[in-house]
């Protein structure tokens, strides 16, 4: 038979104990110290994280807008482009380019749509703004006179005896500065979808902006006269006319260029 202790029996017995450093109970399974204590930062860190977030301070989360990628624009825009009017649309659309909005025109091409020659320059001036067609001003005068020395007009009815005429840019730059490499870069698939929905039998690359745009290289008085290829097609950096009203001397070089264009197009031997 147990024999039971007396209250003050039991209590006297827990105070030894709790003299000599028993702070708890023993159970009937040990304890992981390590584990409990991983656990409880688990959960420090999970509660502080959620003190830390919107959705607990009663803020809805702010998503960050998509980067823009106006090159990528572009060359969807462009893509889908079926015609030169669809182009022409699309462009005026492109919101990436701020030119447009110091720009009074759209400037994109003149001719025949039909040529065998495209020829494309570098980006509107003051006239071409005005007027809303590109080489109008001075230099266009000039150019239209290179052109009819042999034989081509942008307004013959004929597709070999035609030109088709647009820019790099559509929009004229502010105070006609040169054109930015981001602003070529963010245009270019335009005019390349533009080369391709006319497609002409050669190019004329006129003056250094095109050059760089479509070939990588600068340096026109040293690429003139030289056929090269760009977009699977024959094309020949030329002076561009303005060049040619500030250096009357070098319409020597224009010439001998104008006089390899109408050869190549004929299929004979350029002089």
């Amino acid at each position: 038979m147990v024999q039971e202790l007396a209250y003050h029996d039991i209590y006297a017995a827990l105070d030894f104990q709790v003299s000599m450093g028993a702070d708890e109970a023993t159970l009937a399974a040990p304890v992981d110290r390590f584990a409990l204590s991983k656990a409880l930062m688990e959960e420090a860190r999970e509660k502080a994280e959620a003190e830390r977030s919107p959705a607990a301070r009663g803020t809805p989360a702010v998503v960050p807008p998509p980067k823009a990628d106006p090159i990528g624009d572009a060359r969807a825009m462009a893509k889908a482009a079926a015609t030169p009017e669809a182009l022409a649309q699309s462009l005026a659309g492109f919101p990436h380019c701020e030119l447009k909005q110091g720009a009074r025109s759209l400037v994109f091409s003149d001719g025949n749509p039909k040529a065998r020659l495209m020829i494309i320059g570098e980006a509107p001036g003051r006239d071409e703004d005005i007027q809303g067609r590109p080489f109008v001003g001075r230099a266009g005068q000039l150019l239209d006179r290179m052109l009819a020395a042999i034989g081509l007009a942008r307004d013959a009815e004929d597709a070999a005896d035609a030109v088709y005429i647009t820019n790099i840019l559509p929009w004229r730059p502010p105070q006609n500065r040169d054109p930015r490499p981001e602003e070529i870069a963010m245009l270019k698939p335009f005019v390349e979808r533009h080369v391709e929905l006319i497609g002409p039998d050669a190019l004329v690359l006129m003056g250094n902006i095109s050059c760089q745009a479509m070939l990588g290289r600068r340096g026109i008085t040293r690429i003139r006269g030289t056929w090269t290829e760009t977009l699977g097609r024959p094309a020949l950096p030329m002076f561009h006319p303005a060049y040619l009203l500030r250096n009357p001397g070098a319409k020597r070089e224009a010439w001998a260029d104008l006089l390899s264009l109408k050869a190549r197009l004929r299929g004979e031997t350029p002089p």
